[in-house]
């Protein structure tokens, strides 16, 4: 006899954060669910995120201030946000045994400082609520009438993996070493879907300068980064950065690095580096003076401690053209000021941007226009449902993201559940 075909409730293509949460929630309301990813593991970029720690939320419980960080997509997505937000996902993860910690500018780490408790949790509710799980499984695409998804293709195989429904969680095209290659927008495309072209949006930028090699791994807060263009200041914002081997990376030149990209498009782009905003160059003057005058017999290599950080001082020393050997006490006044004003305004010029395989995320993905935000499903076939990254939604790092696929993947599960 033939063996009788399974036929799923819910099939979830994608084994990352949105689509374990949606599994998981699926399940829990009572479907017989599956979930496919063609990685070997579940969660592989999620282990990634947040340099290993998994930056899983911001902690604005408000939801027009959260949802102002979205822009000009903040309309879609006040109905599913209200329905799982900030709260109810640190009330789930905290009721799950995942405890969290807040810190600076409201990112949210679990308590262990390991993406690895996060990924644990989810797995852990896929399994308590018997979701298969299909690992090195990979998809190639939906067959399809005129209103449903009547299946999915399977690669090197006859079989089409049938179900009710399905969600669609494979992500964007973001560190395609991981798996996030972007296949799903072809599949999207050849079903109608209007797609919006996908580039790399949350991505640390090169510069020319090699300099900041010698100080890669170095991070640090409360730095204003400036963007000139044609000698005109194009943008700016105070936050984090961190040097690297190519260039600057860290939330603020990663939240600055579309603008920067769309500038490049027009020509060459410069930034600078004030190490002390807020504070003016007078008031920065006053203060090296004061700290000199308390070093006037040591070298001015051993003397910029206090007003700089420590592994900046050789190479704004350097910048200046100044010998790092001269006592303190014969620095001319010209020479004092050239400090001040590389403290004020470490120039940098922009060589490109990282691409998508260093990308945080991408910018880019399905059309919000064709998606029901109730629920999350399409509204061109009426048992498909599309979450997190594959949705055209930019945002900014720090947490915005992960809050992302927690909430559409929490929705979407619930509705093609009781679908």
């Amino acid at each position: 006899m033939k063996k009788p075909e399974t036929i799923y409730d819910v099939a979830v293509i994608g084994g990352g954060p949105a689509g374990m949460m949606a599994a998981g929630r699926a399940a829990e309301c009572g479907a017989k669910v599956v979930l496919l990813e063609k990685n070997k593991d579940l969660g592989k970029k999620l282990l990634i995120t947040g340099g290993g720690r998994c930056n899983l939320t911001n902690n604005e419980t408000d939801l027009r201030r959260f949802l102002a960080k979205f822009k000009n997509k903040q309309k879609f997505l006040f109905s599913p946000f209200s329905q799982f937000g900030v709260k109810e996902t640190l009330d789930w993860f905290n009721s799950h045994n995942l405890k969290t910690k807040v810190e600076a500018e409201g990112r949210v780490f679990p308590a262990s400082n390991l993406s690895k408790s996060v990924l644990d949790t989810l797995v852990t509710y896929l399994h308590d609520n018997k979701v298969k799980i299909l690992t090195g499984l990979v998809v190639d695409g939906f067959t399809s009438n005129k209103e449903k998804i009547t299946g999915l293709k399977i690669k090197n195989s006859k079989e089409i993996l049938k179900a009710k429904s399905y969600i669609l969680a494979t992500g964007g095209k973001s560190r395609p070493d991981t798996g996030s290659t972007g296949e799903c927008f072809s599949w999207l495309k050849s079903l109608g879907y209007k797609i919006n072209e996908s580039d790399a949006a949350l991505t640390p930028i090169k510069t020319k300068e090699t300099w900041v090699k010698n100080l890669a791994g170095i991070s640090l807060a409360d730095v204003k980064l400036k963007v000139f263009q044609n000698n005109k200041k194009q943008a700016e914002s105070v936050g984090k950065i961190l040097f690297t081997h190519f260039g600057l990376s860290g939330p603020l030149v990663l939240n600055m690095s579309q603008q920067i990209g769309e500038l490049l498009k027009y020509g060459s782009v410069e930034v600078a580096l004030d190490l002390r905003p807020g504070v003016d160059e007078m008031m920065v003057d006053k203060e090296l003076q004061e700290l000199l005058r308390e070093r006037q017999n040591k070298k001015l290599a051993n003397s910029l401690n206090n007003a700089v950080p420590s592994a900046l001082s050789p190479i704004l020393i350097d910048l200046a053209q100044l010998d790092a050997n001269k006592p303190v006490n014969v620095l001319k006044r010209k020479e004092r000021l050239a400090l001040v004003q590389l403290i004020k305004k470490i120039p940098l010029s922009v060589s490109g941007l990282m691409g998508v395989d260093k990308a945080i995320v991408t910018s880019g993905g399905a059309d919000l226009k064709e998606i029901d935000l109730k629920t999350m499903r399409s509204r061109l076939h009426n048992n498909l449902f599309l979450i997190g990254d594959v949705l055209n939604i930019d945002r900014p790092s720090g947490g915005y993201s992960l809050q992302l696929c927690w909430t559409t993947a929490y929705v979407a599960g619930t509705a093609a559940a009781l679908k």
